[in-house]
C-alpha cells in the first residue's frame, strides 16, 4: 500500500472498539421499512412480515482475494458489498440489509478505514441496502472483510440452483472474462512498478476490464427485468468462480447435462483485444476467469420469444439429459468435455 508521508494517520487505539464503530457508522441511515433497529444494540431487528428471507455471506482476505498495492480501499469496500448482493440477486430476491465485519492490523490508521467505509456506504446507498451491524477486531496480519447480506422474496419467486430441466435454455447476462483480464493487467503493471517505481502506467486502453475487476456491479436490474418479461428462471447462480464452474454447479444440483456453444459466449471487444495482447485464448478466459458477477440461469424453451431480442441476455447453450454429460461445442463443432477450472479458494 503506497502511503503519503504527510497524510494524517490516526491510530485506531485512540478510539477503541466502540468509538471506532460509532465513528465509522455514524452516517449510515436506515431506508428499508423492514429495518426496525439497525446499529447500536446487541442485535439488529428486522421485520419481513410475510416475505421469505434469504441470507448469504462472503469473506475477503488480503493476500488471497485482494492486493492493496493496486486495489484502492474505497473500491474494495464497494466490491465487498457487490460480491454479497450478487448472491441475493442470484436467488431472484431483493437485498435489503447487510452486516459488515472487519479484522484489521495496526498498520492501518483510522483514515484508511474511513476510505473503506466510504466505498461500503456508496454501494449501500446506490443499491438501497441498510448497514445494520457487524463487528470489528484486531488482526495479526492484514485486512479481512466479512459481509453478510439479507434479502426478501415471495416464496414463489425464489429461484434455486436445482430446478433446471433437459431442454431448458442456458442464459447469461452481460459479458464475461473482463474481470480476470483486468486483474492480469493490474498484476503486470505491479511488476513493472517494482522494477521502475517512477513509471506511471497508462491504463487508458483497459478502462472497462479494470473497472470490471476493481468496481464490479451486481445485476440488480435482472430480477425486475425478468418479472417484467414474465420469465421465471428454472435455476440460477451468479458467476463468481468462473463460467465453467457455475455451469457445472447448475448441472450437478439439477441432475442434468449441458451443451455450451463457444461462439455464443458474450465477450466485450476489450476482452478480445487484451486476450490477443496477452496471447491467451478468449474462451479459456471466459470459462475460467471468474469475478464477473453476472447471472447465469436456465429458462424453459417456451420463454425463448420473451427474451430473444433483449440486449442484456445471451443464450449460450441448452441443458440435456444427465447421461449426456457437460460439453463445450467449439467453433469447429467439436464436442469437448467441460472442466471446472475456475477459482478454487482451497487450492494454493
Amino acid at each position: 500500500m503506497i502511503e503519503d508521508k504527510n497524510q494524517k494517520r490516526t491510530p485506531l487505539s485512540e478510539l477503541g472498539e466502540f468509538g471506532l464503530i460509532e465513528h465509522l457508522t455514524k452516517n449510515f441511515k436506515t431506508e428499508q421499512p423492514s429495518s426496525l433497529k439497525g446499529i447500536g444494540d446487541d442485535a439488529a431487528v428486522i421485520d419481513f412480515k410475510d416475505k421469505k428471507t434469504v441470507v448469504s455471506t462472503d469473506l475477503l482476505i488480503e493476500g488471497v482475494h485482494f492486493d492493496l498495492s493496486y486495489v484502492p480501499l474505497k473500491h474494495l469496500g464497494y466490491k465487498a458489498v457487490m460480491v454479497n448482493l450478487s448472491d441475493i440477486y442470484a436467488m431472484n430476491a431483493l437485498p435489503t440489509q447487510i452486516t459488515v465485519s472487519i479484522a484489521i492490523s495496526n498498520r492501518f490508521p483510522l483514515e484508511a478505514l474511513e476510505e473503506l467505509y466510504e466505498g461500503i456506504a456508496l454501494a449501500s446507498k446506490l443499491y438501497k441496502v441498510d448497514v445494520i451491524g457487524g463487528d470489528t477486531t484486531t488482526s495479526n496480519k492484514g485486512l479481512t472483510i466479512s459481509i453478510t447480506a439479507l434479502g426478501i422474496a415471495d416464496e414463489e419467486e425464489i429461484v434455486y440452483r436445482n430446478g433446471a430441466n433437459p431442454g431448458d435454455l442456458l442464459v447469461v447476462t452481460g459479458d464475461v472474462g473482463g474481470a480476470y483480464l483486468g486483474l492480469q493487467v493490474l498484476e503486470r503493471e505491479k511488476e513493472v512498478f517494482k522494477v521502475n517505481p517512477n513509471n506511471q502506467p497508462d491504463l487508458s486502453l483497459y478502462t472497462y476490464i479494470i473497472e470490471r475487476q476493481l468496481k464490479p456491479e451486481s445485476r440488480k436490474d435482472i430480477p425486475p427485468l425478468l418479472k417484467q418479461l414474465e420469465v421465471k428462471p428454472t435455476a440460477m447462480i451468479d458467476i463468481s468462480d468462473g463460467l465453467s464452474s457455475e455451469i457445472m454447479h447448475l448441472c450437478k444440483q439439477s441432475n442434468v447435462g449441458c451443451n455450451v456453444y463457444e461462439d455464443k459466449i458474450p465477450l466485450d471487444p476489450q476482452v478480445i483485444s487484451t486476450c490477443e495482447e496477452f496471447d491467451i485464448n478468449s474462451t479459456t478466459v471466459a470459462l475460467s476467469g471468474g469475478e464477473d458477477y453476472e447471472l447465469l440461469f436456465t429458462i424453459a424453451q417456451a420463454d425463448f420469444p420473451k427474451i430473444k431480442a433483449n440486449p442484456h441476455l445471451t443464450i449460450i447453450g441448452h441443458m440435456t439429459e444427465e447421461k449426456e454429460g457437460i460439453h463445450l461445442i467449439s467453433r469447429a463443432n467439436t464436442k469437448i468435455p467441460l472442466k471446472a477450472q475456475g477459482w478454487n479458494p482451497l487450492k494454493n
